[in-house]
């Protein structure tokens, strides 16, 4: 095998960067001076459409203005960030929080999608809808249970605008609303073509991005009685290496001494010894214990690693400490993509449409990961497997030739010389609906069958088989032959790396298939408008299978947690709607949804809404809602999951607080719970509107949601206090097993629940500025609470890095913030936004323990705020030629250091612009008539 070879970080000069930054400097300046000239933040008037349907009800209204907080996205926002999908932008809303999940995540289970967690209760109960209707779910569960949409089968080009509700709809959708309602609404007719292209680079000249879209379309259903359009979009982005940022603080590093730390709590520091040398050591060199359970390094660490300093004797004192992230992990990966819509309506009788629409996406991503090590603990449905000490150990044999004890002794060695761990998963989306609405006397109706479906192929090299590894490195009688490691790993043949790292995959799919039929009609007229009254039916048919990464259900993949499910589910739905303006002045609302599952479970949810009007330019809202979620078949279905999560040790902490109290990796095995009840909530909201003047608007909502019957995986603390784990040997303090943690059981349960309460905040202000026009908007989310109760124990995690198991290690800010501004002159247009997210304790809850320490001792108390400011600039040359430009992260802020999160190297997801630096986009458009 080819030794790994270091790649520099890029020096070419950036000309497009330079280019972009000229051209929109003069834009800076003007927004900062006309900012300053005003204090006051609304929203553009609302515009009253014809009779619309909006998210959130069944029954069409002529204003958008409903009893339940919507906010409406318009494609200019979205355009304005310099966004380039669908999935980029809604991650950056306000009420976007902990659970999303972003494509860089690329060693996570779900690696490859991207989706959005409403309030920081999951994307898996955040429901998203594209046209009000869904879409089979991603092949692969977030953290192997959280079954989620992935937003990045959608062309941004088809789309129109979107529309995300911020408060239960299981009355109006079923099952997975319970934090909200995300609805991409795409374009409904089209004539004539647009021609984009752009391309995209971050301030290191890397991450190159190019993208281009075509959508055309044709025909007039007013006059020609038919239109047909479709949009297509290519692109692709080449990957970004944690070394191209080595010049970039942490964010190029797993070496984080520098700031403080010790090699021991630096967890993306290669090689270093733990405990007292009696855990860790996992280097390009190897290490074997000797008989009283103490590490001693193999030669060669100065030429294996990277970090100035390292010689045999401090790797025989602290172990050869090495930066495998920098050396082959990615920190954004290479990812090509198409993604197809289109759409045919045909117009008969008296208003009545046929209409059909056809979707295909298919991505590919690749994202490169650090080598795989020879041993530690994972699990598979026989139970754990232990590879670092006991009978399933893995040896070096007495007499092995890199082996300097003269018996066999077991071994920590990280497999550098076998390569990067890489996954490549290329994922197909399919998408057919046909339906027909129209009027049949006083009533209106819609109905549509719906077929979605994903075929998710997941392909993984560098990974090592155990069996294998335990047979060349421990049997001197090994067929494969032996394997020579470290200083010496030049000597072994390929067939050995032939026979412990062959290519392994595993294929996921989903699929979904629904019928719908709902009727409305005005049933009289009420002071306030027409009495509206909505009925519907629905039937959907889901499936979710995954089979296992080759050779993990029988536990033979080193470090690889077992991931596999399989299940269907029939629904059978009916619903009822009412709105009711009893006054002018006064609107009320309610619903109520049934849903039968063909396992015998039922649930009815309700949800009831108040708007007051006293005044044009007031109105005070309210809703009450309930929700639920089923279960998945990751959760209920046949499988089960086992997969790495960090947790604290008690037992080890009370004997050594000084070295034992930081968080650390250990397996977590779950398995499937077919006794699981559906997840129940109720969400309350009350707020005001205020539209004082015709170019001010404002609103202001509180809300809450509780969350009861929670299906999450059984406490990992708890289980750890009762000793349901597997140790390690390495016993401290004669405490007899007191041994590391190499995997911790549990299982799925219903055994918590979770409240949320927060404030919204969208403020818009139109301002005549000279000859042009500025629009500036402010949103901003408040969390109040995020408290979670397992048994008998409440906590709350606002403010804090929270528990890794209920936030992904992405924590809980207190406040995010996104304020925007747009100056239009004639055929110019400059916006600037500014993104703001909180700090955060570094504390598993509020008032609880810190998540990590310094070399000192001392706490890491907090992760700091961030925030970032995107510009973009528009010039239409012709009515038919548009040249725009776009730089992201402006001031190149650096993602705050985070030492605590496993979702990436050393800094938070969040905060990812952050990581990659300033990004320039230059693109252009031409419309054809």
């Amino acid at each position: 095998m080819k030794h790994p070879i270091q790649r520099p970080a890029s020096r070419r000069q950036n000309h497009l960067a330079t280019s972009i930054t000229h051209i929109l400097a003069g834009g800076t300046l003007l927004l900062a001076g006309a900012a300053v000239s005003s204090s006051a933040f609304a929203q553009e008037q609302a515009t009253n459409l014809d009779r619309i349907t909006v998210t959130g009800s069944n029954i069409p209204r002529t204003n958008t203005e409903t009893p339940s907080p919507v906010q409406v996205v318009t494609r200019q926002e979205i355009d304005r960030t310099g966004k380039t999908t669908v999935a980029e932008y809604l991650q950056t809303l306000t009420a976007d929080g902990a659970g999303s999940i972003p494509k860089t995540f690329g060693n996570g289970f779900a690696g490859g999608g991207a989706g959005i967690s409403l309030r920081g209760l999951g994307a898996g109960s955040t429901l998203v809808l594209l046209n009000g209707r869904r879409m089979a779910t991603y092949g692969l569960a977030d953290d192997g249970q959280k079954v989620f949409t992935d937003l990045s089968t959608i062309p941004l080009d088809a789309v129109e605008r979107v529309e995300v509700l911020k408060d239960g709809a299981s009355a109006i959708y079923g099952s997975d609303a319970i934090a909200g309602v995300v609805n991409i609404i795409l374009r409904s007719d089209f004539q004539g073509a647009i021609l984009r292209g752009s391309y995209g680079v971050s301030g290191d000249g890397d991450g190159d991005a190019k993208k281009a879209t075509l959508t055309a379309g044709t025909g007039d259903l007013a006059s020609d009685g038919w239109n047909a359009f479709f949009s297509l979009d290519v692109g692709k982005t080449d990957r970004i290496q944690i070394s191209d940022r080595k010049n970039r603080k942490w964010i190029g590093t797993g070496d984080i001494r520098r700031w403080g730390y010790d090699a021991a709590d630096a967890q993306f520091l290669g090689g270093a010894y733990l405990s007292g040398g009696t855990a860790g050591g996992t280097g390009p060199n190897g290490s074997v214990f000797d008989n009283t359970g103490h590490l001693v390094a193999l030669p060669g660490c100065a030429g294996l690693s990277t970090i100035p300093g390292q010689t045999d004797a401090t790797a025989q004192a602290q172990g050869c400490l090495w930066d495998p992230a920098q050396l082959y992990r990615d920190l954004s990966p290479e990812e090509k993509y198409v993604n197809v819509f289109g759409r045919a309506s045909f117009a008969f009788g008296e208003g009545g449409e046929i209409y059909t629409e056809i979707g295909y996406s298919k991505k590919e991503t690749i994202f490169s990961n650090t080598p795989s090590g020879v041993s530690g603990g994972w699990g598979y449905p026989g139970g754990p497997v232990n590879a670092n000490s006991g009978p399933g150990a893995t040896m070096l044999y007495a007499g092995h030739p890199d082996n300097p004890l003269p018996y066999a002794a077991r071994l920590r060695y990280s497999a550098w010389d076998v390569g990067p761990r890489v996954t490549d998963n290329t994922n197909e989306f399919n998408r057919f609906l046909v339906g027909a609405k129209g009027n049949w006397g006083e009533w209106s109706y819609d109905t549509a069958y719906l077929h979605s479906g994903t075929d998710l192929v997941n392909k993984r090299t560098g990974f090592l088989n155990y069996d294998a590894v335990r047979c060349v490195l421990g049997n001197p009688a090994c067929p494969y032959g032996t394997w020579r490691i470290g200083d010496n790993a030049s000597q072994t043949p390929q067939s050995v790396y032939d026979a412990i790292s062959p290519t392994i995959s595993a294929r996921a799919k989903s699929s979904l298939d629904m019928f719908d039929f709902t009727i409305s009609r005005s049933l009289m007229d009420l002071k306030g408008g027409p009495l509206g009254l909505a009925f519907g039916t629905e039937w959907r048919k889901t499936s979710n299978s995954l089979t296992p990464q080759t050779f993990t259900d029988v536990g033979q993949i080193i470090g690889l947690g077992y991931s596999a499910y399989d299940g269907t589910q029939n629904v059978y739905a009916g619903y009822a709607e009412l709105s009711a303006p009893v006054l002018e002045s006064l609107e009320l609302s309610g619903a109520v949804r049934y849903d039968k599952y063909e396992s015998g479970e039922g649930k009815a949810t309700p949800k009831l809404g108040v708007k007051w009007t006293p005044a044009d330019w007031i109105a005070l809202r309210a809703s009450y809602a309930e929700g639920f979620r089923a279960p998945n078949p990751a959760e209920n279905g046949d499988g089960g999951l086992a997969a790495f999560s960090n947790a604290r040790d008690p037992v080890r902490c009370a004997i050594d607080p000084a070295n034992e109290c930081t968080a650390r990796s250990v397996a977590i095995i779950t398995r499937p719970n077919k006794d699981l009840k559906p997840e129940e909530s109720k969400s309350y909201s009350v707020g005001i509107v205020l539209q004082p003047t015709s170019s001010t608007s404002m609103t202001v909502d509180a809300w809450e949601i509780k969350r009861t019957n929670e299906i999450a995986q059984g406490s990992t603390a708890d289980a750890i206090a009762a000793g349901n784990v597997l140790r390690d040997s390495n016993n401290i303090g004669g405490v007899l097993n007191s041994g590391t943690i190499l995997a911790v059981n549990t299982a799925y349960v219903n055994a918590n629940s979770s409240r949320v309460r927060g404030i919204d905040t969208d403020v818009r202000q139109t301002f005549d500025l000279g000859p042009g026009q500025l629009e500036m908007d402010l949103q901003w989310s408040h969390i109040l609470k995020f408290e979670r109760t397992e048994g008998d124990t409440t906590v709350d995690y606002v403010g804090t890095h929270g528990n890794c198991d209920v936030t992904n290690c992405i924590g809980t800010p207190q406040d995010k913030i996104n304020f925007g501004t747009t100056w239009k002159q004639g055929p110019w247009s400059v916006s600037g936004v500014v993104n703001y997210i909180d700090s955060m304790e570094n504390k598993d809850r509020r008032g609880g323990d810190y998540l990590a320490f310094y070399e000192d001792g001392s706490p890491v108390e907090k992760i700091s705020s961030f925030t970032t400011f995107d510009l973009s600039g528009r010039w239409n040359i012709t009515e038919a030629f548009e040249l725009n430009a776009s730089v992201q992260n402006v001031f190149d802020r650096i993602a705050p250091l985070d030492p605590s999160t496993y979702g990436a190297v050393n800094y938070n997801p969040l905060h990812f612009s952050g990581a990659i630096g300033r990004y320039f986009t230059v693109g252009a458009k031409y419309t054809f008539k």
